[in-house]
């Protein structure tokens, strides 16, 4: 189905993830990856000025070798990092055009909106100079990207009805996460006949290596498949979907997702009743029922990232992987400038107030002991 006017299939290359040789990115790998992927008929790139060497990559993969208007890239500006005035944040825009060549970008994302992030964009008035861009045809579509819940996607769209779409992590395991609010978010969306191109469908690669519950039910209802392909086909079978990211690291990666996408027609019922079940597995894993409103955080004295320590907590219990939870505690606890789980004095004052009755000292308590 067409959206915005662009003809784009569900699958979408992410390049943040792009494939290493040492250090550097892998040029040759990565230009065989989308060889394959334009083959058959795919043409979505995502990229953005703050992944590390990506827009240059793309550059010589792709830019350099195909037709412009034989592909659509993506590319974002995030004017919370690094900017002082707003030059700096417009001088990201340029910085992308010299890195990638493209000469223009199809779809231009103010980047990871949400909390203190949100504003940024307005203060340095980004909204109107995109559309400055788009009357000189330097981008085509402007939206933006957010990791936040649905009560701040509305408040955004609202305010910026000049947002073509928006970019949301969706995935089965986070579609009825109170924290990640995927369903939450991608309703909102809906509500504003706005289309979704949706990251993080394997949840960073969580679910192409799943807890042991979720992967037996999926290898019993298709051994063949990858647990990796349930999460992607869950994704691109929602309506209003422009494309659906996967930041594909190798060439094994993208030719089993080529595999089952390129004629990708939706879900069948049995195949909706299997996800069903691995959602309500991962549902069922011991873990914090926080919901992310932050009325804790509001009554701590020594401002700790009560949230984000959960958050990362519940990604080590349903995961077992300690780097995407020590990940989780950087972005969510640290970049939000609170303090981790071992700073907690225990006065109790959280617990007062928080709507779950979740005991919060005794959890910090477990955070801390898990090494985070």
């Amino acid at each position: 189905m067409s959206y915005l006017g662009e003809d784009i299939k569900k699958l979408g290359f992410g390049l943040m993830r792009l494939p290493k040789n040492g250090d550097d990115i892998d040029i040759e790998q990565t230009k065989q990856m989308v060889d394959m992927f334009m083959k058959e008929g795919f043409t979505y790139f995502d990229t953005a000025w703050a992944y590390p060497g990506s827009e240059e990559a793309i550059r010589q993969a792709l830019v350099e070798r195909y037709p412009r208007e034989s592909f659509q890239l993506a590319s974002k500006n995030a004017a919370w990092i690094q900017c002082e005035k707003r030059e700096d944040a417009i001088a990201q825009f340029e910085t992308t055009l010299q890195r990638t060549g493209a000469g223009y970008i199809d779809f231009y994302l103010m980047h990871n909106l949400g909390q203190s992030r949100t504003g940024v964009f307005d203060d340095f008035d980004l909204w109107n100079w995109a559309q400055e861009l788009k009357e000189k045809g330097l981008i085509k579509h402007l939206g933006f990207s957010a990791h936040t819940n649905a009560e701040e996607v509305e408040e955004i769209i609202k305010a910026h009805p000049e947002a073509e779409f928006v970019q949301l992590q969706i995935n089965y395991a986070d579609w009825e996460n109170p924290s990640i609010q995927s369903r939450k978010c991608y309703e909102v969306a809906r509500k504003y006949n706005l289309p979704v191109i949706i990251m993080e469908p394997v949840k960073g690669g969580m679910l192409a290596k799943p807890p042991s519950s979720v992967e037996k039910i999926l290898k019993e209802a298709d051994p063949k498949a990858s647990c990796a392909s349930w999460a992607i086909k869950f994704a691109a079978d929602l309506d209003g979907i422009i494309t659906v990211l996967s930041g594909m690291s190798n060439i094994d990666q993208m030719e089993d997702n080529l595999s089952y996408m390129k004629d990708f027609k939706g879900l069948s019922d049995s195949e909706k009743e299997v996800l069903a079940k691995a959602s309500e597995a991962i549902n069922a894993l011991p873990i914090v029922p926080c919901t992310g409103c932050d009325y804790c955080a509001a009554v701590c004295p020594v401002e700790v990232g009560i949230s984000g320590c959960f958050s990362a907590m519940n990604l080590l219990t349903a995961f077992g992987d300690m780097d995407k939870a020590k990940n989780e505690m950087g972005w969510h606890v640290d970049g939000m400038n609170k303090k981790r789980a071992d700073a907690c004095i225990k006065c109790g004052a959280c617990v007062a107030v928080c709507p779950q009755h979740i005991m919060i000292p005794d959890e910090l308590e477990k955070v801390d002991a898990a090494g985070m």
